[in-house]
């Protein structure tokens, strides 16, 4: 896969960048550097973004627009949010950097037996920033199929730089329009058979020895949201042999509907009900996942994860989110620097029936 200024794939072996690649990219490359089976994609760099804009012309417009614009005054920031944006959506991307954008999306497809549906999100190089919160403030588009729909959502992802919230943010907080830019992240939508979510001790009483994983049918929102009663097992850390399990009833299962678009809440049936969703093998690679999470980030981890249908055995073990372990792993510890977190909260922007962006 080939990486270059405009384009960087998560495993194309170039060093993560803030400045390159935003927040929410650098994370995604980092973890996949470091082995973990972060699902694949690639990152429209920042590099991109400035050389549109450089081309459309339209920087200098920008300026002109944002200076001397009060941000109490909502009505005429509503005015020239709407005027970037249509600037932004409306000028042709160079066709260069257009074709390197398609070239780099025909590759991840050829990864798959057929074509996949992915993810495009924003990653802008201020979001995360210790001081300053950015979150949620830029777009993630879900379930998109095709070259059009993906080429047309990374330019809705730039022109989201200029909403209405972000430029009062930014005027509010002194932040400075000059230098500003917007990475964008493709990545294969995961198409869970199998979800859950595993922690690198015991939960109850904070046994480090321990790795509990809870796991159940389909896509992982279920379990998140505690609509399912999941399997719950625990294993050694060290041995990965099981100490306890009980089965969940796992009644339902958050399922893709490829003609709607959508995800679609189906009943499982008793059969697969009755028996525990996750094979031993299974079982043993979710544990060793966790156990490297905890490695790299050499503290407890809460990890969320997903078997993927698209993908081979071996190859079909995703890792979507990793985060501190907060209820022990907070007691007394020595002090760790600020780490990065996966695909931020992978499975919140679902909910069953739809898929809105999660923004």
């Amino acid at each position: 896969m080939h990486s270059n200024e405009y384009v960087q794939f998560f495993d194309g072996g170039v060093e993560p960048k803030l400045e390159n690649l935003g927040g929410k990219g650098a994370s995604l490359v980092t973890m996949t550097a470091a082995g973990m089976p972060v699902p694949p994609g690639f990152v429209v760099t920042t590099a991109q973004f400035d050389a549109f804009m450089e081309e459309a012309g339209i920087t200098r417009h920008i300026h002109q627009l944002l200076a001397g614009l009060d941000p109490e005054d909502m009505g005429q920031v509503d005015k020239v949010s709407a005027a970037i944006r249509e600037d932004i959506c409306s000028r042709p991307v160079p066709q260069v950097l257009r074709e390197l954008t398609i070239t780099a999306y025909e590759a991840l497809m050829s990864r798959f037996d057929a074509p996949v549906p992915v993810a495009v999100r924003s990653s802008a190089t201020a979001e995360d920033l210790p001081d300053a919160s950015f979150a949620g403030q830029q777009d993630t588009y879900l379930w998109l199929d095709g070259v059009k729909a993906v080429t047309e959502h990374i330019r809705q992802c730039w022109a989201s730089l200029f909403t209405s919230r972000a430029i009062i943010y930014r005027l509010k907080n002194n932040i400075p329009n000059e230098g500003l830019s917007m990475a964008v992240v493709v990545q294969k939508m995961v198409n869970a058979r199998v979800s859950g979510v595993a922690i690198t001790m015991d939960p109850t009483n904070g046994d480090r020895s321990k790795i509990t994983i809870d796991s159940s049918y389909g896509v992982g929102e279920m379990v998140v949201s505690g609509q399912v009663t999941p399997d719950n097992i625990m294993l050694d850390k060290v041995t990965l042999a099981v100490i306890s399990e009980h089965l969940g009833d796992k009644h339902a299962e958050l399922v893709p509907d490829a003609a709607a678009g959508r995800l679609v809440e189906r009943e499982v049936d008793a059969e697969r009900r009755g028996r525990r969703s996750l094979t031993d093998a299974e079982l043993s690679a979710v544990a060793q996942m966790a156990k490297r999470a905890e490695k790299h980030y050499k503290c407890p981890q809460d990890i969320e994860w997903a078997l993927d249908t698209d993908l081979p055995d071996g190859e079909n073990l995703l890792l979507l989110q990793s985060r501190p372990e907060t209820v022990h792993s907070s007691k007394p510890a020595t002090h760790t620097a600020p780490q990065p977190v996966v695909s931020g909260g992978y499975f919140s922007g679902f909910s069953a029936g739809t898929l809105k962006p999660s923004v």
